[in-house]
């Protein structure tokens, strides 16, 4: 059976969920942070060279940093979507909600952990491309 489809099937703790979702979203602002110090390094990098090759690769980055962060907002909407579903559920039924399970919420976890693969790519591309030109 894929791990998917057993992590699929899991319960979890609403406060843990309700824990997960703050470090993911403690997460998204890190990364969203960190695009902007990418940038205002590439902005360096773009000011004091000319080159073709510098230029499109400039560009490359641009548009990439665009990309992750456009990632990080449906990432945190769908977190905040999540926990806005797990507050409806504290308030429908408030006894004994530091007992009750929901679902497991896989989807928002596997994105997490695809876009930091993406993103730790991506980060050591600039930074390779960065020691170059700096």
């Amino acid at each position: 059976m894929p791990i998917n489809t057993i992590i699929m099937k899991q319960e979890e703790k609403i406060y843990t969920q309700h824990a997960e979702h703050t470090e993911w979203l403690n997460k998204m602002k890190f990364y969203a942070d960190y695009i902007v110090i990418l940038k205002n390094r590439l902005e360096e990098i773009a000011s004091k060279n000319s080159h073709q090759e510098v230029l499109a690769k400039v560009e490359h980055f641009q548009n990439q940093f665009i990309i992750q962060k456009n990632t990080i907002d449906e990432i945190s909407h769908e977190i905040k979507a999540d926990e806005t579903h797990l507050q409806h559920e504290v308030e429908k039924n408030p006894v004994a909600v530091d007992h009750r399970k929901l679902p497991y919420h896989v989807e928002e976890k596997n994105a997490i952990e695809a876009f930091e693969k993406n993103f730790n790519e991506l980060r050591t591309e600039f930074k390779d491309f960065a020691a170059k030109w700096m």
